[in-house]
Protein backbone atom coordinates (compact mmCIF):
# COMPACT_ATOMS: atom_id res chain seq x y z
CA UNK A 1 0.00 0.00 0.00
CA UNK A 2 2.59 2.55 0.69
CA UNK A 3 3.95 2.04 -2.95
CA UNK A 4 0.29 2.86 -3.56
CA UNK A 5 -0.17 6.58 -1.55
CA UNK A 6 3.73 7.63 -3.55
CA UNK A 7 2.40 6.96 -6.86
CA UNK A 8 -1.04 8.57 -5.96
CA UNK A 9 0.38 11.49 -4.90
CA UNK A 10 3.18 12.01 -7.26
CA UNK A 11 0.20 11.76 -9.57
CA UNK A 12 -1.63 14.23 -8.53
CA UNK A 13 1.72 16.77 -8.34
CA UNK A 14 2.12 16.01 -12.36
CA UNK A 15 -1.46 16.62 -12.65
CA UNK A 16 -1.63 20.39 -11.62
CA UNK A 17 -0.43 22.21 -14.91
CA UNK A 18 2.14 25.31 -14.69
CA UNK A 19 -1.57 27.46 -14.33
CA UNK A 20 -2.93 25.69 -11.34
CA UNK A 21 0.20 26.30 -9.24
CA UNK A 22 0.57 30.04 -7.41
CA UNK A 23 2.69 32.11 -9.16
CA UNK A 24 6.04 32.88 -7.16
CA UNK A 25 6.35 36.24 -5.83
CA UNK A 26 8.46 38.56 -8.59
CA UNK A 27 11.74 39.77 -7.39
CA UNK A 28 11.90 42.95 -6.71
CA UNK A 29 12.55 44.65 -9.80
CA UNK A 30 15.84 46.92 -10.60
CA UNK A 31 15.34 50.46 -10.75
CA UNK A 32 14.78 51.77 -13.67
CA UNK A 33 17.94 54.12 -15.10
CA UNK A 34 17.38 57.68 -14.99
CA UNK A 35 16.18 59.14 -18.47
CA UNK A 36 18.35 61.58 -19.68
CA UNK A 37 17.10 64.89 -19.66
CA UNK A 38 15.75 65.94 -23.46
CA UNK A 39 17.44 68.51 -25.18
CA UNK A 40 17.10 72.23 -24.38
CA UNK A 41 16.66 75.42 -26.26
CA UNK A 42 18.94 77.73 -23.81
CA UNK A 43 19.89 80.75 -25.54
CA UNK A 44 19.68 82.47 -29.32
CA UNK A 45 22.48 84.41 -30.46
CA UNK A 46 22.24 87.42 -32.83
CA UNK A 47 24.24 85.54 -35.72
CA UNK A 48 21.45 82.65 -35.62
CA UNK A 49 23.42 79.97 -33.35
CA UNK A 50 21.45 78.29 -30.86
CA UNK A 51 22.74 77.35 -28.12
CA UNK A 52 21.24 73.77 -26.16
CA UNK A 53 21.82 72.14 -23.17
CA UNK A 54 22.71 68.06 -24.34
CA UNK A 55 24.70 65.76 -22.27
CA UNK A 56 23.85 65.74 -18.20
CA UNK A 57 25.43 64.59 -15.69
CA UNK A 58 24.58 63.49 -12.00
CA UNK A 59 26.65 65.39 -9.50
CA UNK A 60 26.80 65.74 -5.23
CA UNK A 61 27.59 68.49 -3.65
CA UNK A 62 30.48 68.49 -0.62
CA UNK A 63 27.30 68.46 1.80
CA UNK A 64 25.59 65.30 -0.49
CA UNK A 65 23.09 67.14 -1.98
CA UNK A 66 22.58 65.85 -6.02
CA UNK A 67 21.97 67.87 -9.30
CA UNK A 68 22.40 67.57 -12.64
CA UNK A 69 25.06 69.49 -14.75
CA UNK A 70 24.38 70.11 -18.36
CA UNK A 71 26.95 69.91 -21.20
CA UNK A 72 26.35 72.69 -23.95
CA UNK A 73 25.97 72.28 -28.10
CA UNK A 74 26.20 75.00 -30.22
CA UNK A 75 23.91 74.66 -33.17
CA UNK A 76 23.38 76.94 -36.62
CA UNK A 77 21.49 75.06 -39.39
CA UNK A 78 22.67 71.15 -39.80
CA UNK A 79 25.71 71.92 -38.07
CA UNK A 80 26.19 71.09 -34.90
CA UNK A 81 29.01 72.12 -32.45
CA UNK A 82 29.61 70.64 -28.86
CA UNK A 83 31.42 72.51 -26.48
CA UNK A 84 33.80 70.36 -25.02
CA UNK A 85 34.64 69.61 -21.17
CA UNK A 86 31.92 72.51 -19.99
CA UNK A 87 29.02 71.52 -17.53
CA UNK A 88 26.93 73.94 -16.15
CA UNK A 89 23.77 74.67 -13.50
CA UNK A 90 23.39 77.99 -15.18
CA UNK A 91 21.83 79.38 -18.47
CA UNK A 92 24.60 80.87 -20.94
CA UNK A 93 24.56 84.47 -21.92
CA UNK A 94 25.15 86.04 -25.44
CA UNK A 95 28.87 87.67 -24.70
CA UNK A 96 28.28 89.79 -27.88
CA UNK A 97 26.99 88.43 -31.89
CA UNK A 98 29.41 85.38 -31.65
CA UNK A 99 30.31 84.77 -28.59
CA UNK A 100 28.73 82.99 -25.28
CA UNK A 101 29.73 83.35 -21.75
CA UNK A 102 28.78 80.24 -19.41
CA UNK A 103 29.82 79.07 -15.84
CA UNK A 104 31.94 76.00 -15.13
CA UNK A 105 30.06 73.70 -12.54
CA UNK A 106 31.95 70.42 -10.59
CA UNK A 107 30.26 68.69 -7.97
CA UNK A 108 27.78 71.38 -8.10
CA UNK A 109 29.77 73.85 -7.67
CA UNK A 110 30.22 76.97 -9.35
CA UNK A 111 33.57 77.75 -10.81
CA UNK A 112 34.85 79.65 -13.51
CA UNK A 113 33.16 81.83 -15.81
CA UNK A 114 34.27 80.67 -19.76
CA UNK A 115 33.92 82.79 -23.37
CA UNK A 116 32.80 80.47 -25.80
CA UNK A 117 32.80 80.97 -29.69
CA UNK A 118 30.16 79.82 -31.01
CA UNK A 119 31.52 79.25 -34.65
CA UNK A 120 34.37 77.05 -32.99
CA UNK A 121 32.68 75.95 -29.03
CA UNK A 122 36.00 76.68 -28.02
CA UNK A 123 36.06 77.95 -24.36
CA UNK A 124 38.15 80.46 -23.17
CA UNK A 125 38.24 81.29 -20.01
CA UNK A 126 37.03 85.43 -18.40
CA UNK A 127 40.45 87.13 -16.91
Amino acid sequence: MPHCACAAALAAALACSPADRPAAAPADPAPAAAAAPADSLVLRLQNGATVWYTLARDARAADGTPCVERGLEIRRGGTRVAVPLLYTRDIPTAADDSTLEARLYLHCAPGDRYRVNSRTGRPTPVR
